[in-house]
């Protein structure tokens, strides 16, 4: 698990029918939201089954991990952590 060292956050496990409204409703719950991605393969537009979530501050992201990881989300148990910051980046090539 990654410690959380800003207010983005990974989110990993995610049901493959989750979008991305499904996950920024989530995260409002425990605080304001920024942005929420679900990343997904290129050329099928699937989801990879991980996103990202923005939150405004670190402490609303802490607050996060602390109430939503593993908690079940559609079906599944959610990993959420901070995220690495070349992360995205590695996960976005292929």
């Amino acid at each position: 698990m990654v410690e959380v060292s800003s207010p983005k956050l990974y989110v990993g496990n995610l049901s493959f029918d989750a979008t991305e409204s499904d996950l920024f409703e989530l995260f409002k719950g425990v605080g304001a939201v920024r942005n929420a991605e679900i990343v997904t393969h290129r050329e099928t537009d699937r989801s990879k089954g991980f996103g990202f979530v923005l939150m405004t501050t670190l402490d609303e992201a802490k607050r996060a991990v602390e109430e939503l990881h593993d908690r079940e989300f559609l079906g599944r148990k959610l990993v959420v952590s901070g995220a690495k910051s070349s992360e995205r980046e590695a996960n976005y090539r292929g």
